[in-house]
């Protein structure tokens, strides 16, 4: 396990998207709290994720590459329309996915609905440039507090990751869950 930069990842960009690509597990900044991530295509990466989290079945957002892709792999209507102009930002829209095959069902166990996100941070140029959605829910376990710094990583989770990018400690909360199914803002992840 590798602790990386912002400058570290802009100089080995094309080494960590590759890495990306083939299933590495990694802890991630983003413009709220940090979250533990992986390739949303990949079911090996997500088992793992899955248990670090000891979160066998419930469901996990995921940060993707642009608005297009939601408009081109979710169910849209006026107020994902709505939203999705709100992105960038510190949100989770809740959505009905239609493209089944645009992330493993792994992710979302048992339901059609899925989290997505777009943080406005420095990190989501990587993801465009992946052009593919990551796992993306906090760094911690299940009913423990989420990771702000690396004093407050849970040492199971730092043990089995690939690679942290860190750039300080976190003062936000978790995003907040806009569910455009139910067209309420319901809670905050």
């Amino acid at each position: 396990m590798e602790i990386l930069t912002k400058s570290e990842i802009k100089l080995r960009r094309r080494e960590i998207i590759q890495r990306i690509e083939n299933g590495a597990v990694f802890i991630h900044p983003t413009d709220t709290i940090y979250g533990i991530g992986c390739n949303a295509l990949n079911e090996k990466a997500i088992k793992k994720i899955r248990e670090l989290k000891q979160r066998p079945e419930t469901p996990f957002s995921i940060w993707v590459p642009s608005p297009e892709w939601i408009q081109q792999n979710c169910q849209i209507n006026n107020s994902v329309n709505k939203w999705l102009k709100e992105l960038p930002g510190p949100y989770t829209l809740i959505v009905k996915l239609k493209n089944k095959k645009s992330i493993s069902p792994l992710t979302i166990p048992k339901i059609t609905e899925i989290g997505v996100r777009i943080p406005d941070h420095w990190f989501h140029e990587l993801i465009k440039e992946l052009n593919l959605p990551i796992i993306t829910t906090s760094a911690n376990k299940t009913g423990k507090e989420f990771m702000t710094s690396l004093e407050n990583l849970d040492p199971d989770i730092k043990r089995e990751v690939d690679f942290i990018i860190y750039e300080e400690e976190k003062k936000a909360r978790p995003s907040k869950i806009v569910n455009l199914i139910k067209e309420e803002k319901i809670t905050e992840r």
